[in-house]
C-alpha cells in the first residue's frame, strides 16, 4: 500500500508557506496602492516633496514584495501583484509629466512591460485632470503640452496590438486614452476660443477708452 501520508505531507508544508507569501504579497499590493494613490493626489496638489516620498517608500515596498515572491512566479504575476505595480507605474510617471521631468521607462521602475503600458494609459487619465487644471488657470500653453504628450502616448499604445492575457487588457485602456485624449482636445479648444474672445473684447475697450480720451 502507498505511503501517501509521506507524498502529501510535505506538499501540504510547502503549499503552507505559499499562502503566507500570497498573505504577505497581498497586504504588500494594498499598502503599495494606497501609497501610489496618495502620491497623484499630492502631486496634483503641487506638493512634490510628499510626492516623491511617498514614491520613495512605495518602490522600497514593492521591491520587498518582488523579492519575497521571486520563487513563486505565480505568485508575481498575478492580478493583484501586477494591479500593485501598474499604479507604481502610474504615480510615477504623472509626477514626471507634471513636473516636466523625464517619464522614466519600465527597466527604470521595475516593472513588467504590460504593467507600464498600463499604468501609462492609466496615466493619461490624470493627464487629463492636470490639463483642466492648467486651463482653469489660463496656463493655456502648457496645457496644450500636457496634450501633446496624450497624444503621442495614444500613438504609441495602438500599436502595442497582442492579445489581452498577453497585455492585460491594455486595448480598453487605450480606448480610454481616446475619449479622455478626444475630451481634453475639445475642452482645450474651447478654452482657446473663450481667450481669443476674452482678448479681443479687451483690445476692443482698450479702443474706446482711447477715442473718449
Amino acid at each position: 500500500m502507498a505511503d501517501l501520508e509521506s507524498i502529501v505531507q510535505p506538499l501540504r508544508k510547502l503549499l503552507e508557506a505559499k499562502s503566507g507569501v500570497r498573505d504577505n504579497t497581498l497586504t504588500r499590493s494594498r499598502e503599495l496602492i494606497r501609497l501610489c494613490a496618495n502620491s497623484i493626489r499630492a502631486t496634483h496638489r503641487t506638493e512634490f516633496e510628499t510626492a516623491r516620498g511617498l514614491l520613495a517608500q512605495a518602490r522600497e515596498l514593492g521591491g520587498q514584495m518582488q523579492a519575497d515572491i521571486a520563487d513563486h512566479p505565480d505568485l508575481y504575476y498575478t492580478g493583484y501583484t501586477q494591479d500593485a505595480l501598474k499604479e507604481y507605474a502610474e504615480a510615477c510617471i504623472t509626477l514626471a509629466v507634471v513636473t516636466d521631468a523625464p517619464i522614466p521607462d519600465a527597466q527604470a521602475l521595475g516593472v513588467e512591460p504590460a504593467a507600464y503600458l498600463n499604468g501609462l494609459a492609466e496615466a493619461m487619465g490624470e493627464m487629463r485632470r492636470h490639463a483642466l487644471d492648467l486651463i482653469r488657470q489660463d496656463q493655456v500653453d502648457r496645457a496644450e503640452a500636457v496634450l501633446a504628450i496624450m497624444d503621442e502616448a495614444y500613438w504609441q499604445l495602438v500599436t502595442v496590438d497582442f492579445p489581452d492575457a498577453i497585455t492585460g487588457h491594455l486595448r480598453r485602456n487605450t480606448d480610454m486614452v481616446r475619449g479622455v485624449l478626444e475630451r481634453t482636445r475639445a475642452d482645450l479648444t474651447t478654452s482657446q476660443e473663450q481667450l481669443r474672445l476674452r482678448q479681443a473684447i479687451s483690445r476692443f475697450e482698450a479702443t474706446l477708452h482711447a477715442d473718449s480720451d
